[in-house]
C-alpha cells in the first residue's frame, strides 16, 4: 500500500504541482503521508503516526529476541526486515510479576498505570521514539530508563509518554524496555563461563539501545552527538551504572539521576550466592545450569515470586570484571565519564511511598513509635545519638509531627545522602559540573499524607500532570511548575546547564555553597538545604 501511494504521488506531482495539490485525492494522499511518517533505520523502515506536531514510533526492535538459547546472553541486533514495519503500538513488557505493582494499598492504586498496554514476553528489546520531526534537524536526544528497580517497569506507562516533552521543548525522546529480574541480572558467571555476561544482560540491553540511537536517531530529527540519558529510581540506578560501563563510553553526553543515585552494586560473590539460591528454588543443580534455558517464562517468574523473606534475593547489576569492572561511584566517580555533566536530585519525602506503601502505620506515629521505628531503620542502639538526631531534625521544624520526622530522616538516609555523595564524587574530578535539586512540591491526593513522595516529579518532567491525576491531583495550577521542570531538563539536555528564563539562575554544585534548586510552586535556589541534618545523618554508621 505504501509503495502504491508513493507511485501515485509521483504521478500527481509530475502532472503539475498546482493541479496535483488542488486535487482532493492528492490532498488526501499528502495528508495521510504526513500523518503516517515512514523512517528508514539501519535494519529497515518503520511506520509511525503524527498527531499534534509530534511523530511517534512505538515498539521498534533494537535487539533480537533473547528467548531460549539467547537467555542470559548479551543482546544481539535484530534481523533486518524488508517490508515497512508498523511502529504503532508498544511492544512486549519485559517478563515480571505485574501483580506486584497493582491492587493493594490506596497508595499503590494512586500511582496509577505503571505499565501501559502490551503483553508480557521475552521478546522485549523494544524502544519508542517521540520526535517533532522526522526531519534533518539535530535536536537534543533524551533517552529514558524507566523505574521499578531492576525487577519491574515498562516504558509504556502513561507517565512516560514523551509527546508533550518532545513538542514543547523541541527534543527527541527515546524510551526503552529491556530485560529485568532473573532474565536480565541473574549472575551465572561463576557457575559457567558461558554465562559470564549474564549478571549485566539487562544493562547490556541498554547499551545496545544506545547504539541504536547512535546509528539511527538522526533520521528521526535527533542529534546522535548530543544524547542525554535520564532515569528515576531504578532508572536512576541504571544511569549511574552506565556511567561506569566501558561499553557505554561515548554513547551519551549528559546524565540525569532522579531519586536513584547508586554508589555500589552487587559483588560477584553476592550475585553468585543469589543465583545459586534461585537455582535451588527451581531444583536445578549448578552443573545443569543450561536447563534454565528450557524453563518456561512463567515458571521462572513463579519461582522468583515464591522467594520471600529470608529466601529472597537481590537482583541487579554486578561488578563482573567485564562490562562493569568497578563499582559505579565507590570509592570515587568513574574516570571514563568524568567529562559528562550530571543533574542529580531527590524528592522531599521519598519514604512516604517507599515505606508507607507497605506500612500504613508510619502515617500516624506517636513519639514512642517514631523512635522505635527509627532505631530499627537506622540499626541504632545508642539512645543519646538518636535523641540528638531527632533534635537536629526538629530544630527548624518545631511543628513537625513524629511521622514527619520519620519521613525526613528515612528519606535522607535512603536517598538524599547517596545523591549528595554521588555529586561530591562527581565534582571532585573537576572535569564537568553537577547540578542538584530537591523536588519539594506536595501532592494533595490521599488527603496530602504523601507529601513529596518518590516518583512525584515524573509527571512534571514529562509535562504529563493531566495523565497522572490519581497521583498528583487535577488542579489546573500544576501547569506552570510542569513547564519549569520540563524546560530545565530539556535545557540541561541541550547545553549541559539546566538554567532557563523561567527559573532563578541555577549554579553548579560545589562543596562550599552546595547550591540546590528547590522545585515548588515558587522555585528557588537554596545553599546547603538541611545542612545540619546532612551533617548529622552523615555521622551515622552506614551498615
Amino acid at each position: 500500500m505504501i509503495h502504491r501511494r508513493e507511485l501515485l504521488k509521483k504521478s500527481l506531482v509530475g502532472a503539475g504541482a498546482a493541479a496535483a495539490l488542488s486535487s482532493p485525492l492528492a490532498r488526501a494522499l499528502f495528508a495521510a503521508d504526513s500523518a503516517r511518517p515512514v523512517v528508514a533505520t539501519k535494519y529497515g523502515k518503520v511506520l509511525g503516526v503524527n498527531a499534534g506536531g509530534v511523530s511517534t514510533f512505538k515498539g521498534i526492535h533494537y535487539g533480537a529476541n533473547p528467548e531460549g538459547a539467547m537467555r542470559f546472553m548479551p543482546p544481539a541486533p535484530p534481523q533486518p526486515w524488508s517490508e515497512t514495519a508498523d511502529a504503532l503500538a508498544y511492544g512486549d513488557i519485559a517478563p515480571q510479576i505485574l501483580s506486584s505493582a497493582s491492587g493493594g494499598s490506596d497508595i499503590r492504586q494512586a500511582m496509577g498505570d505503571l505499565f501501559g498496554p502490551g503483553k508480557v514476553g521475552e521478546n522485549c528489546l523494544v524502544l519508542n521514539v517521540w520526535t517533532p520531526g522526522p526531519d534533518h534537524r539535530r535536536r537534543p536526544v533524551m533517552v529514558w530508563l524507566h523505574g521499578g528497580g531492576y525487577t519491574s517497569g515498562s516504558d509504556g506507562s502513561p507517565t512516560y509518554d514523551g509527546a508533550n516533552l518532545a513538542r514543547k521543548q523541541d527534543v527527541v525522546i527515546v524510551g526503552i524496555n529491556h530485560r529485568l529480574n532473573v532474565f536480565g541480572y541473574l549472575y551465572l558467571g561463576k557457575i559457567s563461563e558461558k554465562y559470564a555476561d549474564s549478571g549485566n544482560a539487562g544493562m547490556l540491553d541498554c547499551v545496545l539501545a544506545l547504539e541504536w540511537v547512535r546509528d539511527n536517531i538522526a533520521h528521526f530529527g535527533g542529534d546522535p552527538e548530543n544524547v542525554t540519558i535520564f532515569g528515576e529510581s531504578g532508572g536512576g540506578g541504571k544511569v549511574s551504572v552506565l556511567l561506569a560501563m566501558p561499553p557505554a563510553k561515548g554513547l551519551f553526553h549528559k546524565a540525569i539521576v532522579e531519586s536513584g543515585s547508586t554508589l555500589r552494586v552487587s559483588t560477584p560473590d553476592e550475585a553468585d550466592a543469589a543465583a545459586r539460591k534461585y537455582l535451588a528454588q527451581l531444583k536445578i543443580a549448578p552443573n545443569s545450569v543450561d536447563d534454565l534455558a528450557k524453563v518456561p517464562m512463567n515458571e521462572m517468574l513463579e519461582a522468583l515470586r515464591a522467594m520471600t523473606g529470608p529466601n529472597s534475593i537481590r537482583l541487579g547489576p554486578v561488578v563482573d570484571g567485564r562490562s562493569l569492572p568497578r563499582q559505579p561511584f565507590d570509592p570515587d566517580a568513574p574516570s571514563q565519564s568524568a567529562n559528562i555533566p550530571m543533574l542529580i536530585g531527590t524528592n522531599g519525602t521519598e519514604s512516604t511511598l517507599l515505606i508507607g506503601m507497605a506500612d500504613a502505620s508510619v502515617f500516624s506515629l506517636n513519639e514512642t513509635d517514631m523512635r522505635t521505628k527509627l532505631k530499627a531503620y537506622l540499626r541504632s542502639t545508642d539512645d543519646a545519638k538518636l535523641d540528638a538526631l531527632i533534635a537536629t531534625y526538629r530544630k527548624d521544624r518545631p511543628s513537625a509531627s513524629p511521622s514527619d520526622i520519620y519521613f525526613y530522616v528515612t528519606t535522607d538516609r535512603m536517598m538524599r545522602m547517596n545523591a549528595i555523595t554521588q555529586a561530591e564524587r562527581k565534582i571532585a574530578q573537576g572535569a564537568a559540573p553537577a547540578y542538584m535539586y530537591i523536588f519539594a512540591w506536595q501532592t494533595p491526593v490521599l488527603d496530602g499524607r504523601l507529601r513529596s513522595p518518590h516518583a512525584i516529579e515524573l509527571s512534571f518532567v514529562f509535562d504529563n500532570t493531566n495523565k497522572t491525576t490519581s497521583y498528583n491531583g487535577s488542579a489546573a495550577d500544576l501547569a506552570p511548575l510542569a513547564a519549569k521542570v520540563s524546560a530545565a531538563w530539556a535545557a540541561f539536555a541541550r547545553t549541559g546547564n539546566p538554567s532557563h528564563p523561567g527559573i532563578p539562575k541555577w549554579p553548579a554544585y560545589d562543596t562550599a555553597s552546595r547550591a540546590t534548586m528547590v522545585f515548588n510552586d515558587e522555585c528557588k535556589v537554596v545553599d546547603d538545604p538541611g545542612k545540619y541534618e546532612r551533617i548529622a545523618i552523615s555521622a551515622l554508621p552506614t551498615a
